[in-house]
């Protein structure tokens, strides 16, 4: 069993595979969390809380007088505001009164076959035979607020999630100020703070800090969960490297505003919590009504980060996403967006697909640009009508040409945002979000549609599937260019403003799964002016993401290095652009471009006509020997056996096979100087006393692993190798 409860002591403990989490209501009705961290043999884990008269540190009613007890200090699974608990809380509400007391004491409790779901949420799936579910609640009796604590316990991925339900029971309305998903207190370790911060062009770059007194936290205020920081944080211990030492991760299923935060307290104790940003958040009950907050995925490794990504990689890859694509071969893709920009016609997209169609490239996707009056960023958005004129022809004509290249067709949208220049704007102006009586921010030259309001997200899916359901779309690009301000819902009270945030990402959510269900064959890929809104939540709906707008491959080591951590290989949108690189002017290999570019779901994002035959011949191969290892890079284990963040004189990676049997290795000559130094790799994943064939010369298992292997010596910068590893 996943959930074992121990009645008499009130005691339950929750099992992975290699991981155990445990709690306990204790006589005075307080949930304490009390373990959290490699499996054991189950006992009560209580025995290492520490009581003490600690000054300034209050005492419960229920204490009686005993000192020693404080919710100041003791480790709780659930914390809440003004319960005489100062560190930062999990909960805040404040009721009719105007006060905002908390006293949340355990009810009962109930364990479910399979895993929990979340009413308009993405979450984790898993069957009964796969998952059991623990649901906990407790209660203030004074306002009759019930909270429901959601654990979802998926044993053989070595992962436990978290998510929340916050009950109205009373007669008179209450105020959430604040609802996070996680709370988790450790009594003991001394961490390091790892979070990936970033800013468009160049995100999810990995930072390493100690965990000092105060509060350390990142987070979103834009609306989604950005490029700046994402919504994936870490605790690791100090000396915890790939392959050793204790982490532990937390995933946030939420593409909206959302805090991570954690505080090491005056006995240096560690809360973490996690959830949407109670900054501008506000969500009013009513008697009856229900609040459920977003899904956080925890993950504990004992050997070290590698270990656990990879927890995360299956988790999210085959119970995160849905639909065809999250097990099935992607098609590789051109996109004409770095090719044309604004400045194509039908003639010229054709000529684009006939010259990739002819490298073996399956899928040719139009960018930005193709609808209304739409020659530039500064007008049409909204417009979803074919500029027929542009085109030369219709949707459907064009589709059906590409077709008839061998090839798929995929379009460009960005549904959530609006040109003034626009008759959408014209006709419907209270439908982006501005603030009555002041002139609103712009970003891109564009407004943001209340994607809360449902007349809104209709209009947009009906101007949508009118285009969709006459031509033969296989694939959409969905992208978001902007961050959120000036948030204001014409349709809703004074006093519900604060629910707008969240209400628009439960609109994206439901928008998003009702396009999905309507075209169930057709791939969508997320996008956020690049990477702007990578996280598990939009995977839940969009089975691949474009991971940057910097396709810069040397910058891509970086950016692919830091995402790696939490999101898999077949999420993660990669493409070879021209050079010099659009963004910095770099001019890198092809080959090398190829070689980042396959850590990805691999496509192009140039212009073919203006290659040389030779650059053509090359695509040939780089497709078929990206097809050949389809299976190895996008459902094998990953491995990153450089640190790209210290710019050594190689990055190196490597992916293994589930049964250990294939690997490929990639390797990228970062930094060349003259008469370096021999450069070895050791290898992971692998099998001990099996023998392998390395580019066809024989060696063990084990010494590819202790010993490694010996770099080739880098003739130029840049330079890149693949080692192809089998079985003999």
């Amino acid at each position: 069993m996943a959930i074992v409860f121990d009645k008499e002591n009130r005691l339950f403990t929750l099992c992975t595979k290699n991981s155990m989490y445990q709690m306990k209501a204790d006589d005075k009705g307080i949930l304490l969390h009390t373990y959290y961290g490699r499996k054991t043999d189950i006992c009560d884990y209580s025995y290492l809380i520490q009581r003490r008269d600690h000054g300034f540190s209050g005492n419960p009613d229920e204490a009686a007088g005993d000192r020693t007890y404080s919710t100041d200090t003791l480790p709780q699974e659930y914390s809440s505001f003004g319960s005489g608990d100062y560190r930062e809380s999990a909960l805040d509400i404040r009721y009719d009164n105007g006060t905002r007391t908390l006293g949340l004491r355990y009810e009962g409790y109930e364990i479910i076959k399979g895993k929990y779901s979340i009413p308009g949420l993405p979450a984790m799936y898993a069957d009964e035979n796969e998952a059991e579910t623990l649901v906990i609640t407790l209660r203030d009796d004074v306002q009759d607020v019930r909270v429901k604590l959601y654990y979802g316990v998926v044993k053989d991925l070595d992962v436990i999630t978290r998510s929340v339900s916050v009950e109205n029971h009373g007669q008179a309305p209450v105020q959430l100020e604040r609802v996070m998903s996680l709370c988790l207190d450790q009594p003991y370790g001394d961490w390091d703070w790892m979070t990936f911060y970033g800013k468009h062009e160049m995100e999810r770059q990995l930072s390493r800090t100690p965990l000092h007194h105060g509060v350390q936290s990142v987070g979103s205020l834009r609306g989604a969960s950005s490029h700046q920081y994402n919504p994936f944080v870490m605790l690791a211990d100090k000396n915890a490297t790939e392959t050793s030492g204790e982490c532990y991760g937390f995933s946030f299923l939420y593409s909206g505003n959302f805090l991570a935060a954690a505080e090491k307290d005056q006995f240096d104790q560690t809360r973490l919590i996690m959830g949407i940003h109670p900054e501008n958040f506000e969500f009013l009950l009513r008697e009856g009504e229900i609040f459920h907050a977003p899904e956080v995925m925890m993950v504990y490794s004992a050997e070290g980060f590698e270990k656990m990504s990879n927890c995360y990689h299956k988790a999210v890859r085959e119970h995160v996403c849905r639909g065809r694509f999250k097990l099935e071969r992607r098609p590789v893709l051109i996109n004409n967006w770095e090719g044309t920009y604004f400045d194509f016609t039908g003639e010229k997209l054709l000529e684009m697909a006939k010259e990739a169609a002819s490298c073996g490239v399956e899928l040719f996707v139009m960018d930005d640009g193709w609808f209304g009056k739409r020659d530039d960023d500064n007008s049409g958005l909204g417009d979803w009508q074919v500029n027929e004129k542009k085109l030369g022809c219709t949707l459907s004509e064009l589709a059906e040409r590409i077709h008839g290249l061998g090839m798929k067709f995929g379009i460009w949208y960005e549904p959530e945002c609006v040109s003034e220049d626009s008759d959408l704007y014209r006709a419907h102006p209270d439908w982006a979000f501005t603030v009555p009586g002041r002139r609103p921010n712009r970003g891109r030259n564009q407004l943001v549609l209340d994607f809360s309001r449902e007349d809104v997200r209709n209009h947009i899916f009906d101007e949508m599937t009118k285009v969709l359901d006459k031509a033969d779309v296989d694939y959409l690009k969905w992208d978001f260019n902007r961050s959120i301000s000036d948030i204001y819902c014409a349709v809703l009270p004074a006093e519900r403003q604060g629910e707008v945030p969240h209400r628009y990402v439960l609109g994206l959510y439901e928008f998003l799964d009702r396009l999905g269900k309507r075209y169930p064959d057709m791939l969508i890929e997320g996008c956020s002016g690049g990477g702007g809104r990578f996280d598990a939540g939009m995977l839940h709906y969009t089975s691949q993401i474009w991971c940057s707008d910097d396709t810069d491959t040397i910058e891509r080591l970086k950016i692919q290095y830091g995402t790696s951590f939490a999101y898999p290989v077949s999420a993660v949108g990669s493409h070879v652009s021209a050079c010099p690189n659009h963004q910095t002017g770099r001019f890198v290999p092809f080959e090398t471009r190829a070689a980042v570019a396959m850590a990805g779901t691999f496509g192009y994002e140039l212009d073919p006509a203006k290659l040389s035959e030779e650059e053509k011949t090359q695509i040939r191969g780089q497709i078929e020997e990206f097809k050949k290892y389809y299976d190895v890079i996008h459902f094998g284990d990953y491995y990153r056996l450089t640190n790209a963040m210290e710019e050594g004189p190689y990055a190196a990676w490597e992916f293994v096979s589930e049964d250990g049997n294939e690997a490929l290795v990639s390797v990228v000559a970062s930094r060349v100087r003259a008469n370096d130094p021999g450069v070895r790799i050791r290898l992971r994943g692998l099998k001990e006393n099996q023998m392998y064939l390395v580019n066809g010369v024989e060696y063990p298992g084990g010494a590819l692993m202790h010993g490694g292997i010996l770099l080739e010596e880098a003739k130029k910068e840049y330079q890149s190798w693949n080692y192809h590893i089998t079985a003999k």
